[in-house]
């Protein structure tokens, strides 16, 4: 649940969010973008996972709850920057399911979403859940994105909200943190 959350906030106003709406509109098919989207999630996402539960058995539980603040602070920082436009893949010419398995694919490995799923994931008795959990949050943002189409994705007030989930985050980032110090 807690990959699920983060990973739909995260995706709000982000790049693989705007790379779908764009490959929505481009290929005129929603349905198959939101297809691609979630097979690179997922993917992405499981890569994540079995880093977090390699990483797991060397880390104490309080190294890794302070491992899960400093990724919910990075995303969180990082969601006070401006988001820049994604390459809009125009050159490529591998097909619509192709291009947007492999564009999404790129943009949601690189994304700190994948930080916060390797954090969780250490944490987890069941690791793979935290790459579904992230998998399924991340498509509720991105699906949106893809039903809307570039014109109302980019209408949506996101870098408001974007703000909103900065703070939320950094909250939540110092909290982790406070309690894996043993501060509060």
């Amino acid at each position: 649940m807690a990959a699920l959350v983060a990973a739909a906030l995260a995706q709000m106003g982000d790049r693989p969010a705007w790379l779908a709406a764009i490959l929505s509109d481009r290929y005129r098919a929603p349905g198959l973008v939101i297809a691609m989207a979630a097979l690179a999630l997922l993917g992405a996402g499981l890569l994540a996972a079995a880093a977090g539960a390699l990483l797991a058995p060397r880390l104490t539980p309080e190294a890794k709850q302070l491992f899960l603040a400093l990724a919910l602070l990075f995303q969180g920082g990082g969601a006070l920057f401006p988001v820049k436009a994604p390459d809009r893949l125009s050159r490529w010419r591998i097909g619509a399911a192709a291009t947007s398995f492999v564009g999404l694919f790129i943009l949601a490995f690189g994304d700190g979403v994948q930080f916060v799923v390797l954090a969780l994931a250490a944490r987890a008795e069941l690791p793979w859940l935290a790459a579904i959990g992230a998998t399924l949050g991340s498509l509720a943002a991105i699906a949106t994105a893809a039903i809307l189409g570039e014109a109302g994705w980019t209408a949506l007030p996101l870098v408001a909200l974007r703000r909103g989930i900065a703070i939320l985050f950094a909250a939540a980032a110092l909290w982790l943190g406070l309690g894996a110090l043993r501060l509060i």
